[in-house]
């Protein structure tokens, strides 16, 4: 008898352990399924929007500068530059297609000269066909990317933590975080766009004269502004998921109430 109590106390203890145990799950903060499927797939998206911006802060063909062709040369000159260095190429024009007026595209075959820009070490101006870059202007572009990438690792660390640790109150942080991110990638590239057109018109009074420019935007700008549209897009994903599972449906009546 004394051993059947004994193993029913132990059963009991059991049973009450386990129960406390599954409260104490339940009580724990987590995703549904459906909600955290939902995350992923909006992370996915970020991740492609972080994929991208990374490219084009990394790369260097934000834009093309692109002399004409001159009359009995063999050669022409083109550059291209992004946030951090500069490539000054040297082309054959028989490479260059016959109907553009221009030197170029830069990614031709040809000598290229590939530096960084001296006003990020020892804090000079670079020089360019004759023209000389504004060196405050550029800077503040290069410092909003890096802000950018920054408040975008801080956004997808965000909700890094709220798949791994159900912390869904960070949920609407990543998304402030992302948008940000695309909101300060649109404004660098404005100011870079603005750093160009300052570039055009700073034209040295030393000879030789400056030659004549052309310029367009290459592939790199294109993809730091498919980088913030993404983001952007990303955080508004994001904001939807934070709200409730019907934020309308205490305004709605329901079919069949009578109208009041």
């Amino acid at each position: 008898m004394m051993w059947s109590n004994f193993f029913l106390q132990e059963e009991d203890r059991r049973r009450a352990a386990v129960g406390r145990r599954r409260a104490q799950e339940q009580r724990k903060p987590g995703l549904t399924a459906a909600r955290e499927g939902a995350v992923k797939l909006v992370l996915v998206l970020a991740a492609l929007g972080a994929t991208l911006a990374v490219l084009a802060v990394g790369t260097e063909f934000w834009v093309e500068l692109n002399t004409y062709k001159a009359n009995g040369s063999a050669v022409c000159d083109a550059a291209h530059l992004g946030l951090w260095k500069m490539c000054a190429k040297r082309l054959w024009q028989a490479d260059v297609p016959p109907a553009r007026a221009t030197c170029g595209p830069a990614e031709l075959p040809g000598e290229a000269n590939c530096t960084y820009f001296k006003f990020f070490t020892t804090g000079q101006n670079a020089h360019i066909f004759h023209r000389t870059t504004k060196k405050e202007v550029n800077l503040a572009a290069a410092v909003i990317a890096v802000l950018s990438l920054a408040v975008m690792a801080l956004g997808c660390l965000c909700v890094i933590m709220v798949l791994s640790k159900g912390a869904e109150f960070l949920l609407r942080v990543g998304a402030v975080c992302f948008g940000l991110s695309g909101l300060l990638l649109f404004a660098s590239v404005e100011v870079f766009r603005h750093s160009v057109g300052a570039l055009l018109q700073a034209v040295g009074p030393e000879p030789p004269p400056a030659p004549r420019l052309t310029y367009e935007y290459s592939w790199s700008l294109g993809c730091g502004v498919a980088a913030g549209l993404i983001l952007l897009l990303a955080a508004g994903c994001f904001l939807l998921l934070t709200l409730p599972a019907r934020p309308w449906g205490s305004l709605c009546l329901k079919r069949g109430d009578p109208a009041t």
